[in-house]
């Protein structure tokens, strides 16, 4: 059903007043439209539409200087402080590889950016072509505010004010049957691995979803653990300060927190870390399947947590702290390997 904006302005007026805790995204969902689409009801009031040259725009986001990194999926969402540094761009990635923020991204899926202002917060909000949010970049207390303007400004899109939607599209993938996977194949390729990276490339050969190659996976280096395995890994996490890399992303975006994780906080269906550098917002009741997995490197063997939803989209991923070059913590390893033993 189609919406004009000053209907769906009035919707999303009434809707706020009668619903003033509910965010955005979950508004979207009741109204059935996209997060983008309701944030195009404030364009020329608390919305700015952005030109789509978005690199640029990330390239100038060091100088915003101390800002917050939010990414999400459907389940979980990760949000991490500091500064956008080393920058870089290639035809099938950007890269933001500070000591803080952490990101991969993949902008072929960036489609729409704004600056918004919301319950006096400032931010940059990108979005793919359906209108779901890709990355957020929220200004702190000690951001350079004169920068961000200055920003807006520069990249501001006064001559595309319309948004426009593609419909939603269902991004489950087909398995194909067991049967008609090279499973010896696949199997040595996985045990040849060099490099962990190289996983995305064997599922691309072979045809297999994600969750497929975990089920069809050479013997010992993939293992179905319960949730509670998770749980208990990153309890002992944080009370022997085990640093861990934990990847949370998106079609357009994954987001990497490289560091401890100290105050975990469960509430109602949340499993949450609210770490004064790092909040994490994980949905424990829509998690399907929990995985510890095992892939060869040049450094040794990697092991990290998988968390999957119902369709078999990946949810989160914990790695031990690490770098090329250098094999995993011993503490990490034991942990891991001891706690998906039980």
């Amino acid at each position: 059903m189609e919406t004009t904006t000053s209907t769906l302005k009035t919707k999303y007026e009434e809707y706020k007043l009668a619903n003033p805790k509910k965010r955005i995204r979950d508004i979207a969902a009741d109204l059935q439209v996209s997060e983008a689409e309701l944030l195009a009801t404030g364009l020329g009031e608390t919305v700015t539409l952005l030109k789509k040259d978005f690199e640029t725009i990330l390239k100038q986001v060091n100088s915003l200087g101390y800002v917050m990194a939010l990414t999400r999926n459907e389940y979980c969402v990760s949000e991490r402080k500091g500064v956008y540094e080393n920058i870089s761009f290639t035809p099938h990635a950007g890269l933001v590889l500070g000591e803080d923020i952490d990101l991969r991204l993949f902008m072929q899926q960036w489609h729409f950016g704004f600056s918004v202002k919301e319950n006096r917060r400032e931010s940059l909000q990108f979005f793919d072509r359906q209108g779901t949010a890709i990355h957020k970049i929220y200004l702190t207390d000690t951001s350079n505010k004169a920068a961000y303007d200055d920003l807006v400004q520069q990249f501001q899109d006064t001559e595309n004010p319309e948004i426009v939607v593609s419909p939603a599209q269902n991004s489950t993938i087909t398995e194909l049957p067991d049967a008609a996977i090279e499973t010896t194949a696949f199997q040595d390729a996985w045990k040849g691995m060099n490099d962990s990276h190289e996983f995305f490339g064997l599922l691309r050969k072979f045809k297999l979803s994600r969750t497929q190659a975990l089920r069809l996976a050479p013997a010992r280096y993939t293992k179905k653990v319960d949730l509670q395995a998770f749980k208990t890994i990153a309890e002992t996490c944080s009370t022997q300060q085990i640093p861990v890399m934990i990847f949370v992303g998106n079609k357009g975006c994954i987001q990497i927190h490289s560091g401890n994780i100290t105050k975990l906080v469960p509430m109602g269906p949340w499993f949450n870390v609210l770490d004064p550098e790092f909040n994490l917002h994980l949905r424990e009741d829509m998690i399907a399947e929990a995985w510890h997995v095992i892939k060869p490197s040049t450094d040794g063997d990697v092991n990290s947590i998988e968390l999957y939803d119902a369709d078999g989209e990946m949810i989160l991923q914990m790695f031990g702290k690490r770098k090329p070059g250098i094999p995993e913590l011993t503490e990490w390893r034991d942990l891991v390997n001891n706690t998906s033993k039980g």
